[in-house]
């Protein structure tokens, strides 16, 4: 599979539809523990990518990935288009030179992955997006190095990540806004812990259905 045969734009689409679908759920996740700004942030930075689409779809899938994170740095605000900028950038450079197969995917999501991990200084049980993106991307790895097939292994991956987003729910936040709520965060899933597991699905159902 060449990269100048991928096209990002449905999976762009695809987000924005998950969003918006989910925009009332997300928006009462983020009052309940964080800033309430994380839906307005990410429907600002999806649209942004929409509005750049003539520019993505010239560009070759690691430039495609690197101009999107760039962009979500300079339109989404907040820590997460930090982290989601970066993530996409280190995405792009993974991908550069790369020939596209499952693997190459399965790497190129890691990287991302650690990038986050290395900017936001956080891991696993703290209540935060990685909670979702960690297993989710182990999932995937592991299904990949096992030889399982391509739509199988994003199945998995969507479980990975269903289950990584629910267990937010019983955490202690040690990062943002929820960190200063101590137990009252208890109860509550993470709102990024959510809408990355919605993002994650939608690619996955994009892929599959291709």
């Amino acid at each position: 599979m060449s990269d100048s045969s991928i096209t990002v734009l449905p999976f762009i689409q695809a987000i924005k539809d998950t969003i918006n679908n989910h925009a009332d759920e997300i928006a009462h996740l983020d009052q309940a523990i964080g800033d309430g700004d994380h839906l307005i942030n990410l429907q600002r930075g999806v649209d942004a990518l929409l509005n750049n689409s003539d520019a993505l779809k010239q560009l070759d899938f690691s430039a495609a990935l690197s101009k999107i994170g760039m962009t979500l740095m300079s339109t989404m605000g907040g820590a997460s288009g930090s982290l989601f900028g970066s993530m996409f950038v280190t995405m792009g450079k993974t991908a550069k030179d790369k020939q596209i197969d499952s693997q190459t995917v399965s790497d190129i999501f890691t990287a991302g992955v650690e990038s986050i991990k290395a900017r936001g200084k956080a891991g696993m049980g703290e209540k935060t997006m990685l909670d979702t993106l960690i297993p989710a991307s182990s999932s995937l790895q592991q299904s990949i190095s096992n030889g399982v097939e391509l739509s199988v292994a994003l199945e998995d991956m969507k479980k990975a990540a269903i289950d990584g987003m629910e267990s937010t729910k019983d955490m202690l936040a040690t990062k943002g806004r929820a960190s200063f709520l101590g137990e009252r965060a208890r109860g509550h899933i993470d709102a990024g812990a959510r809408t990355s597991q919605l993002m994650l699905c939608a690619i996955a159902d994009c892929i599959i259905e291709k």
